[in-house]
């Protein structure tokens, strides 16, 4: 059962995760930045001049561009010129427009020539990219002169980790594509913020350190993806307190994200029973990630490109470990582990994912990868993670469940022990008295079971007594009671039945008990009972006083001849 359940889910992850893989390298997707695509630009060539405005829209310095490569253009720190060559649209709907992308501290300016003059180019929009990167859209209305060249500046004015490129595109590709992204971020964090708070608000009802741990992994997972989306610069409150930190609003999110990771998997799995050692580890892998988050204060002294591969190093390592950990911990029988295996194996798909790309490439030209792939997959692994804790709830409830169920009966045979039964006895007398409903008690003993012992062996006689207890049951309904008092010795109690009812099923459960047949000791054991009776109604007793009237009537019908029932009114009258 436990291997379909989680080949199951193996299969709903395996699917999940090709299916935003499909989705992000699905030409001609809404992923692309523009619909025409990147330009081949030229940078201008300005080591020894300080060019103006006027003189390289004028085409004065046109022999000094050269062309430009975009990879690892965002270490330049100067004021640059581009060349851009003429726009030229296919025929067809929508509002041409160029865009630059670049970072958030480089601002771009586009020149372009309309009716012989040189004229600024207006911004539409600026769309967010993942990385601290947006896309400056300018408009091309009313049509720029045919043929003429359009020239950029970009000036650096912060710090940035984007490539600087240009395209075209139309209007309404770049403002949907933009919405449909926007939409998306949107509804990831909604999500985990959603969780997390839900886990928060959890912790004030259990003491459980995992809800804390949990809300604090994905609320940190929602920031990360927030600002590294450049969706959070836009929000109000987000953008608020987003805005001056730059590239720290996602960075030490991700990092302490990280932290917080490894002490729930550590909980959540029950590693300290699995592996101390591996229990240490992970502590230690906790505050690796904290000291990571201190380290980006190491940026502005150009230590940015180290801190981010060590960071990437660090993910990928430690999400490898994890998975094997938990595989492993999940093989020695650690249900939760599993769980974990399978929501970590889906996020982390992702996450390595990321991080090798940026690793070896640039976050602005991972869209798909990014907003089709990491963003689900994290609402996903939070979604199978509160599956697991859920999981792990309902395993703690039942060994709790079942805890207080062998601390209320007897082992041997199954039904209430004496302590249970008297306190379930005068909680019911609590109720009923008050409302004039009667309650019958009948004290079971069975007949000559010394001499079944000394027969047969005491193993026999545990299986007379556990015999027993299925024709008693045969004669109760749900809301009656049985319990063994002690030895040989058993109570029923009859809810709502008075001493003229509570008699014929003495009499059917004496009957049944007689016809019970014990073998598997030699000779096949019989034996019989006796029965005394006690109501409410007829005594006007309650309580723990119906069941020593019961035993009473249980010693005179033995002094009776055994084998049959005594009812307890008889005896007072």
């Amino acid at each position: 059962m436990r291997s379909r359940v989680f080949s199951w889910l193996w299969g709903v992850a395996a699917c999940l995760s090709g299916a935003a893989l499909a989705a992000g390298a699905m030409p001609g997707s809404p992923l692309e930045p523009a619909a025409g695509g990147p330009i081949a630009v030229e940078v201008l060539d300005s080591t020894d001049i300080s060019p103006t405005v006027e003189a390289v829209t004028g085409g004065v310095l046109d022999s000094r561009f050269r062309p430009f490569k975009a990879r690892g253009s965002h270490f330049i720190t100067s004021t640059l010129w581009f060349r851009l060559p003429p726009p030229a649209f296919a025929p067809g709907p929508g509002t041409a427009v160029l865009w630059a992308r670049s970072g958030t501290g480089q601002p771009v300016e586009l020149f372009g020539r309309r009716d012989g003059a040189v004229v600024p180019l207006t911004v539409t929009t600026l769309v967010p990219q993942f990385g601290g990167a947006q896309d400056t859209v300018f408009g091309l209305s009313p049509p720029l002169d045919a043929g003429a060249a359009v020239y950029a500046r970009v000036t650096r004015t912060g710090s940035t980790a984007t490539d600087l490129q240009f395209g075209t595109s139309t209007l309404e590709h770049m403002l949907g594509s933009a919405a449909a992204h926007a939409r998306i971020i949107a509804q990831v964090f909604g999500a985990l913020i959603a969780m997390s708070l839900c886990a928060a608000l959890v912790r004030f009802l259990l003491t459980d350190r995992l809800y804390p741990l949990y809300g604090m992994l994905f609320s940190l997972q929602a920031l990360y993806l927030a600002y590294f989306s450049g969706e959070g610069f836009r929000w109000p409150i987000l953008g608020f307190f987003g805005r001056p930190l730059g590239s720290y609003a996602w960075n030490v999110p991700i990092a302490v994200s990280g932290a917080a990771a490894a002490l729930f998997v550590r909980e959540f799995a029950h590693l300290r029973t699995f592996s101390e050692r591996v229990y240490r580890i992970f502590g230690g892998l906790a505050i690796a990630f904290l000291v990571l988050a201190a380290a980006n204060l190491l940026r502005p002294f150009g230590l940015a490109p180290q801190v981010a591969i060590a960071g990437n190093l660090m993910f990928v390592g430690s999400a490898i470990f994890t998975l094997a950990v938990a595989f492993l911990a999940w093989g020695g029988g650690n249900r939760a582990a599993g769980w974990f295996l399978i929501a970590w194996a889906l996020l982390c798909t992702f996450q390595i994912a990321t991080a090798v790309w940026l690793l070896y490439g640039r976050a602005d030209n991972a869209g798909g990868l990014l907003y089709y792939g990491l963003a689900p997959s994290m609402v996903a692994a939070a979604v199978l993670i509160a599956l697991g804790v859920s999981d792990r709830m309902r395993a703690q409830h039942v060994a709790l469940t079942e805890a207080e169920r062998r601390a209320q009966t007897d082992a041997l045979t199954g039904v209430l022990n004496r302590a249970t039964l008297v306190e379930r006895l005068e909680s019911l007398c609590t109720r009923f008295k008050p409302r004039g409903l009667p309650v019958s008690v009948l004290f079971l003993d069975l007949d000559h079971f010394k001499q079944i012992n000394d027969s047969y062996g005491h193993a026999a006689g545990d299986a007379c007594l556990a015999a027993v207890v299925a024709p008693i049951q045969a004669e109760l309904r749900q809301s009656d009671l049985v319990g063994r008092y002690g030895g040989e010795e058993f109570v029923v109690v009859l809810t709502g039945a008075d001493l003229a009812a509570a008699e014929p099923v003495a009499q059917r459960i004496c009957k049944r008990i007689a016809d019970v047949r014990v073998e598997g000791f030699g000779t096949p054991i019989r034996f019989t009972c006796s029965i005394g009776v006690a109501g409410s109604d007829a005594l006007g007793a309650w309580g723990q006083h119906l069941i020593a009237h019961a035993d009473s009537a249980q010693y005179a019908a033995k002094r009776s001849g055994r084998n049959q029932v005594q009812l307890a009114a008889s005896l007072a009258a």
